[in-house]
C-alpha cells in the first residue's frame, strides 16, 4: 500500500525538479555576483597601505594614520582603525577590541557563504531525485508498453532526459563550490591583513611606552645624580666650615 502511493507520487513527473535547480542557480550566481562585488568594492593594495601606516607610525604621526585608515575602503583598515582607538589602554585593549571588530565584521564577509556550501554540497542530490523519479516513471511506461517496439523509443528519451537532472545539479553545485572556496579565501586573506596591521599598531605602543619608560628613568638618573652632586657639595662646605673653626679656635688661644 505504502509503495503504491509512492509511486503514484514518482509518477507525477521530475520536471519540477529541474525547475527547483533553475532557481537554485539564479539564486546561487546572485549570490555569487553579490560576493564579487562587496570584496571588490572593499579591495585595495594592501601592501602600499602597510607601508604607509609604517612610515605614519615610525614619524610618530599617530593623526595622519587615523585619517590613512579612516580614509582606506578595506575592511582591514576598519579593524585596526578600532585598535587605534584604543591605543591609550595597551596592547591588550587593542588586541580586544581587534577580536570583538573581527567578530562583527565577519558576519558581513560570510554573508551568504552558507548558502553557496549548502546548494555545493546538495545541489548534486537533488539533480539525482530528479534522474530516479524520470528513471520510474520511464520503466512504468516500459511496463506498459510491453512488447510495443515503437514505444520504446518514447521510454529511453525519457530516461536520457531523466539524465539531464543529475547533470543540471552539478552544473548548478560546481561554482557554488568554487565560490564557496574563494569567499572563504578572501575571508582568511583580510582577517590576516587585520592581524598585521594590528601588530604595527601594538609595536609602535610597545616602543612608544618602551621609549617614555626609558625617558623616565634617565631623567630619575638625572636627579639622583643631581642629589648626590648637592650632597657632595654640602658635605664639603660642612667640613670646610669645620676646618676654619678649628683654626680659629687655634689662634684664639
Amino acid at each position: 500500500m505504502l509503495i503504491e502511493r509512492l509511486l503514484k507520487v514518482a509518477l507525477l513527473g521530475s520536471s519540477w525538479v529541474l525547475y527547483l535547480l533553475l532557481a537554485l542557480s539564479v539564486l546561487s550566481f546572485s549570490t555569487m555576483f553579490e560576493r564579487f562585488l562587496f570584496f571588490k568594492r572593499h579591495s585595495v593594495d594592501f601592501d602600499v597601505l602597510r607601508k604607509q601606516l609604517r612610515k605614519n607610525l615610525q614619524d610618530e604621526d599617530l593623526v595622519a594614520a587615523e585619517k590613512l585608515l579612516n580614509a582606506s575602503q578595506a575592511i582591514e583598515a576598519r579593524v585596526a582603525l578600532e585598535a587605534l582607538h584604543w591605543a591609550a589602554g595597551g596592547p591588550g585593549a587593542m588586541t580586544d577590541a581587534v577580536d570583538s571588530e573581527l567578530a562583527r565584521v565577519k558576519t558581513e564577509l560570510e554573508r551568504g557563504s552558507n548558502l553557496l556550501g549548502t546548494l555545493g554540497n546538495n545541489a548534486p542530490f537533488v539533480g539525482l531525485l530528479g534522474t530516479v523519479l524520470g528513471v520510474i516513471i520511464s520503466f512504468h511506461a516500459l511496463g506498459d508498453a510491453g512488447q510495443n517496439t515503437q514505444a520504446m523509443g518514447g521510454v529511453m528519451a525519457g530516461i536520457s532526459e531523466a539524465l539531464v537532472a543529475t547533470g543540471v545539479g552539478l552544473f548548478v553545485a560546481l561554482p557554488a563550490v568554487v565560490a564557496y572556496n574563494a569567499i572563504q579565501k578572501r575571508i582568511g586573506e583580510v582577517e590576516s591583513g587585520a592581524l598585521s596591521l594590528t601588530k604595527l599598531l601594538t609595536a609602535y605602543v610597545r616602543a612608544a611606552d618602551r621609549a617614555a619608560q626609558g625617558g623616565a628613568l634617565a631623567s630619575e638618573r638625572e636627579a639622583l645624580a643631581d642629589r648626590d652632586s648637592a650632597e657632595d657639595l654640602s658635605d664639603d662646605l660642612d667640613s670646610h666650615a669645620s676646618a676654619g673653626s678649628v683654626k680659629l679656635a687655634g689662634a684664639t688661644e
